[in-house]
């Protein structure tokens, strides 16, 4: 018996039509529920860190930078609708979103005052101004931090660069970047958002 081609190729065409969109379905279908259950996982891992007890160890100083020594500490851990409370917009897009302020803008750029430095969100020593140099970027540059324990670094591959993000060591607010392009002694560049530090002027 003969078919007609024209209905053959037609039924044919129907059959990979169908072929392709009850695949496209079940493709779209799956990613959907994984992405559902990455969803999920992550907020019950954020849900387990935030209930989850942590210390880390830091060293504490008076507001006139005099060291005080080791501490174990409770790590802080806030949800989002907390740290909006307590910060600005601004502050919160950087500390906690990895924002980076727009050079030569910030409050501390340009501030030449003998002081402390600590974090925004939790008040941990960050930088003293002894360290503090004019790096010409429009950001305050430090070439080392008042006290390694008090910082921590991790690879940055946003925007297609390599460098390391700096960010608090107890409460892990992102302060800014460091480089190799700084001062003696370190050779460091501490290149700090002003939004990320709270200032404490030397009596």
């Amino acid at each position: 018996m003969m078919t007609d081609p024209k209905s053959s190729n037609s039924d044919s065409s129907k059959v990979t039509r169908r072929a392709f969109l009850g695949s496209a379905l079940v493709i779209g279908g799956g990613l959907y529920i994984f992405s559902m259950r990455k969803t999920h996982t992550d907020e019950i891992q954020s849900a387990e860190a935030a209930t989850t007890p942590q210390e880390v160890t830091i060293v504490e100083f008076t507001d006139a930078g005099e060291r005080k020594g080791t501490a174990k500490v409770p790590k802080v851990v806030k949800s989002e609708a907390e740290w909006s409370k307590q910060l600005t917009p601004n502050a919160v897009d950087i500390t906690r979103h990895d924002d980076t302020e727009m050079a030569f803008t910030g409050k501390y750029w340009n501030e030449h005052e003998k002081g402390l430095y600590r974090c925004i969100c939790c008040g941990t020593a960050l930088f003293d101004s002894a360290t503090k140099f004019e790096s010409g970027t429009g950001w305050p540059s430090f070439y080392q931090p008042i006290a390694e324990e008090n910082v921590a670094a991790s690879n940055d591959r946003s925007f297609g660069m390599q460098r390391n993000a700096v960010s608090c060591k107890r409460c892990d607010a992102h302060l800014g970047h460091v480089f190799d392009d700084g001062p003696k002694p370190t050779g460091l560049r501490y290149c700090m958002n002003s939004a990320s530090l709270n200032f404490i002027k030397h009596a």
